[in-house]
């Protein structure tokens, strides 16, 4: 029995530059938050909404958890995101302005984005997939520590980590739960994925690996039973897991948009120095 978490319709093509004329080919998604719905009410009183059959880009409201939202909710539509922060941090947004907005998205840069494909074996014999554009985390469910194996491209390179947890990042995700995990930032374009542990006990000093971007990652939960472990794909969790399998997906590719000298590499590095 396989869960169906993926969604959309896979298109490998770049989306297509932005019309000249961008009006009624906006569509807005909005977090569910007072703050976003009230700049969704105004946004889409200047330029309206369009449906997302006849768009050109969608613009997103909220916080970084928006965006990311909106990239799972239109996955396969071929469609760029333009994010304006109406949320907290706001790593991947825009800042918000409401005037000017066409010639924002026209003149904003794109960053192209390859997620992670999760494939998970429960303790039930179901197995469900999900796609990741941050990361794909393990995390322990009780008070046990977790017991995991792990193997890159079918081959053993730890044969027992016992931890909170482990995730395996993308770039971009890289300056996000990577980061707070004390692993390393990935500038965009080295096709690089970092492997970081979560409070790692034994080994106690392993501090993780950085694989090439097509490696092949598997975790095997040992003590399952004892120490159960979940598997978290962005949002999408899935529990009792005895086995996850992760690697690029190379069906389907996303664009961010960001305003000039603003864009994700630009970003990513200057998180580096930020103190």
């Amino acid at each position: 029995m396989t869960a169906a978490l993926l969604g959309g319709t896979p298109d490998p093509d770049a989306p297509r530059e932005l019309p000249s004329n961008l009006h009624g080919r906006i569509t807005f998604h909005a977090a569910a938050t007072a703050e976003a719905a009230a700049a969704y009410s105004r946004l889409a009183a200047l330029y309206g909404d369009a449906p997302v059959e006849e768009a050109a880009v969608i613009v997103a409201l909220g916080g970084d958890g928006a965006m990311l939202e909106t990239q799972h909710r239109f996955l396969g539509r071929n469609l760029p995101v333009y994010g304006m922060n109406r949320g907290s941090v706001g790593f991947l947004m825009n800042p918000y302005r409401e005037e000017g907005l066409p010639e924002r998205l026209r003149a904003a840069q794109a960053a192209l984005l390859q997620p992670l494909r999760m494939r998970t074996n429960s303790a039930n014999g179901t197995t469900a997939e999900a796609l990741a554009i941050n990361e794909v985390s393990l995390l322990r469910e009780t008070r046990q520590a977790a017991k995991i194996r792990i193997l890159v491209d079918g081959k053993v390179r730890l044969p027992e980590l016992i931890c909170d947890g482990i995730l395996v990042s993308t770039p971009a995700g890289s300056t996000a739960y990577n980061l707070s995990a004390h692993g390393p930032i990935i500038p965009l374009g080295t096709n690089l994925l970092a492997m970081t542990p979560i409070s790692a006990f034994r080994p106690r000093r392993w501090r993780g690996a950085l694989l090439p971007g097509n490696a092949s990652v598997t975790f095997e939960i040992l003590e399952a039973e004892k120490r159960p472990v979940a598997a978290v794909a962005d949002y999408t969790e899935i529990r009792d897991i005895r086995r996850v399998e992760i690697c690029e997906s190379t069906s389907h590719r996303l664009t961010m948009l960001f305003d000039p000298d603003q864009g994700l590499p630009e970003r990513i590095l200057a998180e580096q120095f930020t103190v």
